[in-house]
């Protein structure tokens, strides 16, 4: 008997729900809120009534695509945090009743140990290799930037973080700042294609081991616009595409000068990355070069595992449930990580 997962993913913006049987997805369904766009981020109490407003539609889409009935369900599992407690309440509340409803285990699972075990989820039509232990994965999102060391499915040790900003928040707060349309980070990396990321260049932090900074670098930007302007009122619009460039080239030369310290020192060569922010074509293209550079076996996502979704939600739930690793109906979410 396969063992078949519902994975409900509700920590931010988007509802989503995937049904996995053992480590091949079936269905992943998400459904993104866009009402936040006009407000240039995310504004929790109108993202928990959006999960309220989508979170049995995209479950029964998830069942549906699946081919799966809810009586055949091995467990629920659901994202406990980090993230927004009232919007991460709606998932919680909504998977304890379901799993109570139909008799079988709940399973909670810590959201950026998700988005690293996306790495294991397999597809009946790619299959495709899964990083061998240990690995280093950098996890690298709007609220997170860390460097962990993955011994085991279950067995996680971060040696590296950010202090401050996290490198997701560096790009959405300088888009901002320029004047670009929310999501900034994406805007950023399709702007940086068509620039000189060599024209300009930012103060980079010094950090001691394999902490990350980004506030600096978010500080010098504000700063170099600010007196660039005064000096000429288009001057983001006439180098828009350059500044871009720029801008992802520094971040992404933090990030990656620590992911080559913590490879040095670990001499771990598996290396993967994980998060939002591994959707940069800049960061996926560098990490493709150090391969080639420094003999790593690199292990990047597919896209559709990047950003937030259920699929991560549920192969993670899938390894704890082989595991009898179940949660309680009195465990509640929590905003900040607890791994």
């Amino acid at each position: 008997m396969p063992v078949i997962i519902l994975g409900i993913e509700s920590s931010c913006d988007d509802t989503a729900a995937a049904v996995i049987s053992d480590d091949i997805l079936l269905s992943n369904v998400i459904a993104s809120q866009e009402i936040h766009a006009s407000f240039g981020g995310v504004v929790p109490e109108l993202a928990s009534r959006a999960h309220q407003q989508n979170i049995i539609p995209v479950i029964h889409a998830a069942l549906q695509k699946a081919n799966i009935v809810k009586n055949q369900l091995s467990a629920v599992a659901y994202t406990r945090g980090p993230g927004l407690l009232g919007s991460l309440l709606v998932g919680a509340s909504f998977s304890k009743a379901f799993a109570m409803g139909l008799g079988i285990p709940l399973i909670e699972v810590d959201h950026l140990q998700a988005h690293i075990l996306a790495h294991f989820i397999r597809n009946s039509e790619k299959p495709g290799t899964v990083p061998a232990f240990p690995f280093l994965c950098l996890t690298v999102s709007g609220g997170h930037t860390q460097i962990v060391i993955v011994r085991d499915h279950s067995k996680m040790h971060i040696i590296g973080q950010t202090i401050d900003d996290a490198a997701g928040e560096a790009f959405d707060k300088t888009a901002k700042i320029m004047g670009l349309p929310y999501p900034g980070g994406p805007e950023i990396d399709k702007l940086a294609a068509t620039g000189d990321p060599s024209r300009f260049s930012f103060a980079k932090p010094i950090i001691p081991g394999l902490d990350f900074s980004f506030s600096g670098l978010k500080t010098s930007i504000l700063y170099f616009l600010r007196d660039e302007l005064k000096k000429n009122g288009n001057f983001i619009e006439m180098n828009k595409a350059d500044l871009c460039a720029s801008i992802q080239k520094t971040i992404i030369e933090i990030l990656l000068s620590k992911l080559q310290k913590a490879a040095l020192e670990t001499g771990i060569r598996e290396i993967a990355i994980a998060g939002g922010v591994s959707a940069n074509s800049g960061l996926r293209a560098r990490l493709e070069a150090l391969k080639h550079e420094l003999g790593w076996k690199v292990f990047i996502p597919a896209l559709d595992y990047t950003t937030d979704n259920a699929a991560m939600i549920a192969i993670t739930g899938y390894y704890k449930y082989l595991k009898k690793d179940f949660a309680s109906l009195t465990d509640t979410p929590y905003a900040r990580s607890n791994f």
